[in-house]
């Protein structure tokens, strides 16, 4: 061992002129940067370097060289001393006695640039002192140190960890004393841009990513730390802490890499915030009615609000990818170009539902509360989103309809005109000839009187439809202001209608029927004001028996 220092002046003579040329800008050997190397480890210490040939490549034989290493360390009966080197057959052989561990050949002088003889010397000094060091991390005194080490780190982990869940348990209830009122009247006093739950909650979830990887790098610490104390172990403690700062310093070099670029995207983060704040505010106060646009529906306000948000993210994404680190790889490229493919194959309907659902709103076909019939579908709109319309029937159904259906379908508003002039609700009775025609309209009208929510105003009125082959058909048409409530309208009506028809003795022929008497099916001039119809005055009396249809008749 006393050799060693004279060991490194011969290798440190030898380079030197090496490293004279390489500072003055001389490149190395072409062939120097191509020759892969291997390191020989012991106990996770790197011993030197070691080249390969095809036929045992340097991994192999760096592995190679260690077990023997090792074993001649785990052999108490063979001394450091022992350990020469002896030059034979144009190689410089390494040996524990009569056991071989290394090799130095020419090869391996010229990688380092310096003479076999000395190279040869630098290895036998360094595997001397490997044993030396090999076999005092393994004396009992060395192992119940490393024992104690283990044990007191242990524990230290425990009493940390202990202490640290106390101190967030103490920082919790500190944060919810202190804090939580505060969040909650900034959220009251704010346009509600976030409420006060969802500041809470980032504010917890950033508290527990915190306490996650403090944790973790605790535990990291404490695998490294005991991974290094076991001799065997080392190399693992080493490649641990490779590992898991590898990732860290990629990340940290990327950023510092791409802080002009991080900087923009950023600020332009911000900026698109803001913006989108102050168009949300804009359309929020359009909606309410604070602001008026002329021939600008209230309804627009929020599906204009997403077309308008949409197109900003678009911009601003088209802004941003050229500073969107990793945006010019050809992975980035890929992974896009996957992502429009997907898109644009699996979204061919759903976009022609959003597109019928803002064309839909823009055309006020529809609105919530409105009662319509699409299709077979008959209900009330209780929700239209930007791909379905969701209806409830009569029944309490709910009826998801998609938009694109209802845009090329036909769709019958009952509530849309009946806001101003209310909807006329009509039903048809038919009704025999013999029966005046008079009698029937003033039976028709006082059906529909006593017809409650039926409006007086504008009042009902008769339509004698056709002239069937047994009878006349008529239709009763009265207004309504309740949409909603046409069925039990229309059961009313038709309680009534059959209530007045028998009171006054008049058989309702609808639908048909077969047979009849031999007289003839006609109305007496008596009769043709029969009650519940009307009389008229003597003028309008005397003005009918001189048209030319009264003398006709008779």
């Amino acid at each position: 061992m006393r050799s060693l220092p004279v060991v490194a002046l011969i290798v440190l003579a030898h380079l030197a002129p090496v490293a004279q040329l390489r500072a003055q800008g001389a490149p190395p050997p072409a062939a120097e940067a191509e020759i892969v190397t291997a390191p020989v480890e012991v106990d996770g210490v790197t011993l030197f370097r070691l080249r390969g040939v095809s036929s045992l490549p340097a991994h192999e034989r760096a592995r190679l060289i260690a077990e023997r290493l090792t074993a001649v360390a785990a052999d108490p009966t063979v001394a450091a001393d022992s350990i020469h080197a002896v030059d034979t057959d144009g190689m410089t052989r390494i040996l524990a006695g009569d056991r071989p561990i290394q090799a130095v050949v020419d090869a391996d002088a010229s990688l380092e640039q310096v003479g076999r003889a000395e190279l040869a010397a630098a290895h036998l000094a360094r595997i001397r002192q490997a044993v030396v060091d090999y076999r005092a991390a393994r004396t009992p005194a060395a192992l119940r140190a490393m024992a104690v080490s283990i044990l007191v780190a242990t524990l230290l982990l425990a009493a940390l960890i202990a202490g640290l869940f106390w101190f967030w348990r103490w920082l919790d209830r500190f944060l919810t004393r202190r804090l939580h009122a505060r969040i909650q009247s900034v959220e009251i006093k704010s346009f509600e841009v976030m409420r006060a739950e969802q500041i809470w909650a980032a504010l917890q979830r950033a508290l527990l990513t915190i306490r996650t990887v403090i944790v973790l790098a605790l535990g990291l610490v404490y695998v490294g730390y005991v991974l290094g104390r076991i001799p065997s172990t080392r190399g693992l403690a080493r490649g641990l802490a490779g590992f898991a700062l590898g990732p860290v310093r990629v990340i940290g070099q990327g950023i510092l890499d791409n802080i002009p670029s991080i900087t923009f995207l950023v600020v332009l983060y911000f900026v698109v915030q803001l913006a989108l704040r102050l168009i949300r505010l804009f359309f929020d106060s359009v909606r309410t009615g604070t602001v008026r646009l002329t021939n600008f529906d209230a309804d627009w306000a929020a599906p204009t609000y997403k077309i308008v948000r949409i197109a900003i993210v678009a911009f601003a994404l088209v802004v941003a990818y050229p500073y969107i680190p990793g945006s010019q790889t050809d992975a980035f490229k890929g992974v896009s170009l996957f992502i429009g493919i997907v898109f644009s194959l699996g979204s061919s309907s759903a976009i022609s539902n959003i597109i019928a659902g803002y064309m839909m709103t823009y055309r006020r076909a529809l609105k919530v509360g409105d009662r319509v019939k699409i299709g077979d579908a008959f209900g009330d709109v209780i929700d239209l989103r930007l791909q379905v319309t969701h209806l409830r029937s009569v029944k309490n159904e709910e009826i998801i309809i998609p938009n694109a259906q209802i845009l090329a379908g036909d769709v019958i508003n009952y509530s849309s005109l009946a806001r101003q002039d209310g909807l006329i609700l009509h039903t048809q009775v038919g009704i025999g000839y013999e029966t005046p025609w008079r009698q029937v309209e003033a039976m028709l009208l006082d059906a529909a009187d006593r017809t409650p929510e039926l409006s007086k105003e504008p009042s009902p009125f008769v339509l004698e439809k056709a002239l069937g082959d047994f009878a006349v058909t008529y239709e009763l048409n009265a207004y309504s202001s309740n949409v909603q409530a046409m069925a039990r309208l229309y059961a009313e009506l038709h309680r009534n209608i059959l209530d007045v028809f028998n009171e006054y003795g008049v058989q309702i022929m609808t639908p048909a029927y077969e047979g009849d008497t031999a007289e003839p099916k006609i109305v007496a001039r008596k009769d043709w004001y029969a009650a519940p119809a009307v009389t008229p005055s003597p003028a309008a009396l005397e003005d009918a028996r001189r048209s030319p249809h009264a003398a006709s008749t008779g």
